[in-house]
């Protein structure tokens, strides 16, 4: 039998009591917590620590700027410290500053912020990172953060300090608090710091971060100093801000019983019927009485008398009750305009041959909060064919550098079948290969990210949903463009054997017989037939573009249809609208001409001039066209059903029937694509 020895032992030694164990018990600081849970917030290498800590500053000073009507000036510089993996970041903005009892909270205090509650989109919003970057600092380096900031209107004084963070306390340590002249600054905030690092180049990289930047905030100038003394800078490419966010109320889908509770304690609505309709986004007198009738709660209840089962059935009843999606006002994607317009002022360097027209989809609600997704392909030049597609990923203008494997984008990717659309792909799942750039942007007022970190999008099943019809419809621009190319080449070569072989054998035979050189247009028609499209673009001047399209008529019969594009609205002018064969141009820049019994073996023209900074944004081959079988146009595409506007149907004889290849399974249909919408 055992021995009872290890027993009596343990019997022997005295335990903790309750009240010992009680004494060793007290609150965490949030500080503490991050102190030790650093990988949390991305700081987990010394990579991706220095890349860490310049990005939360910068998305601090693009919302800080666009908050206060500035266009974002932005400065980063980093260099070698004392150490020999220590270094000095310095982040400079133009932004409105800050005042001087608030720049200790700022940067010194995590959890602090004025976005958090705020249901808008904005980059920060949890008041974390800034703080933390500084804590880090602090840290391993035992050195504080020098901040400066300045106000605008304030004469010639702005305020600097020395600041550390208490990791006990969560509270700012402030030395070295003075003012002083800060020459040639009008207003802004810079912040400098040191950190333990190690600086990169390459995909994950501090200078990739910032190109990414520039490419979704195009109205932004970034200008970066590297170690070694390199100045890199990414002008701006518009003057045009995004879109402002509107904070907006919350909205009951997907609510928590918890946060109904907290919200009804905080009201100040006298009855539950008030509360639902002017604490929440979309509940109108109707809905409100709708939702309590199948709650059975009387609607003169007080919101403090509700009990738990009162609002167990409330929400109970919200999910029963068609209400509107929330209102979208509160996002700011960035369009499709200026999407191509920030692809193309940053990659011009890689020459592409096409850029897919974006696609931005219409709002939707995930867990009751919207989200907008926005997405771009850019195609050939000197993009690598023999390698995956570069995936650049963003959510609120913030590029993700991190964690591609974990982010619905790049799952939304793999599962896309990209054969379809002219992509390498093996098994028609995965990353595709071939020379190709894909941009997804998500746009919400709460982004569900993996973690604190917010380097991957959770998978949620609406977003991944938007994501694939976003990837389709750009993939499908760039099919039709591909197919278009492919087959005008396939025509040109046709074109030039017979218009150069025909006539040279006419005015041969004509010399041998002694006759004139007969007329080959009309035979030349008949064995081409087809309706060409011709593209032509001058720039006369900078920020200028003349758009010519030619359109020739190689049938044995006359031919009408409506020619269709889009338009960039700000730089059309009056070349467009006094154009004879101009018929619309609706709100969203899509314009209509029609051309009426082209005659055989004629050709007519249409032109227009586009001045302005996103004149370059306009493709002359995305032209589309309606009232004539595409199968029989060079040039242009069928008009897509999803464009919502009207074009002109398809008159044609038996003798103009052209079997149309088109594989089926290529087109998104409206039903498909567009849902509910």
């Amino acid at each position: 039998m055992p021995s009872n020895n290890s027993t009596s032992k343990a019997a022997n030694v005295k335990n903790p009591t309750a009240q010992q164990l009680a004494s060793k018990q007290h609150e965490i600081s949030v500080t503490e917590f991050f102190e030790k849970n650093k990988q949390i917030l991305g700081f987990d290498s010394r990579q991706k620590s220095l890349i860490m800590g310049i990005k939360e500053a910068v998305d601090n000073s693009l919302d800080a700027c666009e908050e206060a009507g500035f266009l974002p000036d932005v400065i980063v510089k980093v260099s070698h410290g004392d150490d020999d993996d220590d270094y000095v970041v310095y982040e400079e903005d133009n932004g409105p500053g800050i005042i001087h009892k608030m720049i200790p909270n700022v940067f010194g205090r995590l959890l602090y912020g004025s976005r958090f509650h705020a249901l808008r989109q904005s980059r920060g919003q949890q008041g974390i990172g800034i703080s933390a970057t500084i804590m880090f600092g602090n840290i391993n380096t035992g050195k504080p953060a020098h901040i400066r900031s300045k106000i605008e209107g304030e004469d010639e004084v702005a305020w600097q300090m020395d600041i550390a963070v208490d990791t006990k306390t969560n509270r700012p340590i402030v030395t070295n608090d003075k003012a002083f002249t800060w020459e040639g600054k009008e207003h802004g905030t810079s912040v400098e710091y040191t950190t333990k690092g190690r600086y990169v180049t390459g995909k994950q990289s501090i200078f990739e971060y910032l190109k990414e930047t520039a490419i979704v905030n195009p109205h932004a100038r970034i200008e970066f100093h590297d170690p070694d003394g390199k100045v890199y800078v990414f002008e701006r490419a518009t003057d045009e801000f995004p879109p402002k966010s509107k904070e907006i109320k919350p909205h009951p889908e997907g609510m928590e019983i918890g946060d109904l509770m907290k919200y009804a304690a905080n009201t100040q609505q006298k009855t539950v019927k008030a509360f639902l309709k002017n604490d929440f986004s979309r509940i109108t007198d109707r809905i409100a009485d709708e939702i309590l009738a199948k709650a059975e709660v009387k609607p003169e209840t007080k919101p403090d008398k509700l009990t738990r089962e009162d609002f167990k059935n409330i929400l109970k009843a919200i999910e029963k009750v068609k209400i509107m999606a929330p209102p979208t006002d509160c996002l700011s994607p960035i369009g499709e305009t200026l999407i191509k317009k920030g692809l193309m002022h940053i990659l011009d360097g890689l020459r592409p041959d096409y850029y897919a027209t974006p696609v931005t989809r219409a709002p939707k609600a995930a867990n009751g909060n919207p989200f907008i997704v926005e997405a771009g392909i850019v195609y050939g030049g000197e993009i690598p064919s023999d390698s995956p597609v570069q995936i650049l990923r963003f959510a609120n203008r913030v590029p993700l550098l991190y964690q591609p494997g974990a982010c619905a984008i790049t799952k939304a990717v793999a599962d896309v079948d990209w054969r379809r659309y002219g992509l390498e792909q093996r098994g028609g799942k995965g990353v595709p290969f071939g020379p190709a750039i894909i941009l997804v942007h998500i746009a919400s007022t709460k982004v569900p990210f993996t973690s604190e970190g917010k380097e991957a999008v959770a998978t949620f099943d609406e977003i991944q949903s938007e994501i694939n019809l976003a990837l389709r419809l750009c993939a499908r621009n760039l099919k039709s463009h591909l197919n278009k190319m492919e087959k005008k080449k396939k025509t040109h070569a046709k074109f030039e054997i017979v218009q150069d072989l025909l006539p040279d054998m006419a005015k041969k035979s004509a010399d041998m017989l002694g006759r004139p050189v007969p007329d080959l247009s009309r035979t030349i028609s008949k064995i081409m037939n087809v309706v060409w499209i011709e593209p032509s673009v001058e720039k006369p001047k900078k920020n200028s573009k003349v758009i010519k399209y030619t359109i020739y008529n190689y049938t044995t019969h006359p031919r009408s249809m409506r020619l269709h594009t889009k338009l960039p609205k700000e730089c059309v002018n009056l070349t467009l609208f006094t154009n004879p064969l101009f018929i619309e141009m609706n709100d969203d820049g899509k314009a209509t001409w029609e051309v009426k019994d082209l005659q055989p073996s004629k050709s007519i023209e249409l032109s227009f001039e586009l001045n302005g900074e996103l004149a370059d944004t306009f493709d002359a081959d995305d032209i589309y066209i309606s009232g004539i079988n595409p199968v029989m146009v060079m040039g242009a595409e069928a008009l897509p059903g999803d464009w919502g506007i009207k074009g002109l149907e398809i008159v044609e004889s038996e003798d103009d029937y052209v079997e149309d290849d088109t594989d089926p399974e290529e087109v998104i249909t409206e039903d498909e694509d567009l849902g509910d919408e």
